[in-house]
């Protein structure tokens, strides 16, 4: 019988700002998606939702500095020093990171990178709806998560489509257009009978 290696996770700590600084290992160059201003504002918002990964950083004999760099992070490490810039953060405030050692920096960023899974729509509509029912307005949820308040009103159509037919679009049973067709109808019946 074979034994099975037990994993050790790497252990998370406090690191000030002012000790971290960016890896040349970061796989990501090419700055697409949310800005870097828009993400300072997220975690103006909300705070940081997610830590840094880091490595100690050693001089050439091998002895650990004192300072972090990050191979996977970069965007936050950059939006989090624009707030410093900006005097909303301390240079010196504690930033939640996971301290690696072992194995290759590269591969931090590209995990990091390749296993993210974008939110299915559906699981976008039903967060929209619950913060519609707290208040919020399509403006202000659109703000919140950087789309337009265009998807946010597509999203929401979806509250008037029946719950068999949400089913079958979460089980790969049609399309997002196919689905968004049945939202000029509030009747759920007639939705029914048409998809039959």
């Amino acid at each position: 019988m074979a034994i099975v290696a037990k994993i050790t996770l790497s252990p998370s700590r406090d690191i000030p700002f002012n000790k971290l600084m960016l890896s040349q290992s970061n796989v990501r160059r090419v700055k697409a998606g949310v800005s870097i201003e828009e993400l300072a504002e997220d975690i103006a918002r909300r705070g940081l939702l997610q830590g840094l990964s880091v490595r100690p950083v050693v001089d050439a004999d091998g002895v650990e500095t004192g300072m972090f760099e990050i191979p996977a992070g970069g965007r936050r490490y950059r939006a989090l020093e624009l707030l410093v810039k900006r005097k909303r953060l301390a240079r010196t405030a504690p930033v939640p990171c996971v301290v690696r050692e072992g194995g290759i920096a590269e591969e931090d960023s590209l995990a990091e990178n390749v296993q993210r899974a974008p939110l299915h729509p559906l699981d976008q509509f039903r967060a929209f709806l619950a913060l519609r029912e707290k208040g919020l307005s399509e403006e202000e949820i659109a703000a919140a998560f950087f789309v337009s308040v265009g998807v946010v009103k597509q999203r929401l159509k979806l509250a008037s489509v029946s719950q068999r037919l949400l089913d079958t679009y979460a089980e790969d049973g049609m399309s997002l257009d196919q689905l968004m067709a049945f939202t000029v109808s509030g009747d759920h019946e007639r939705q029914e009978q048409v998809f039959e």
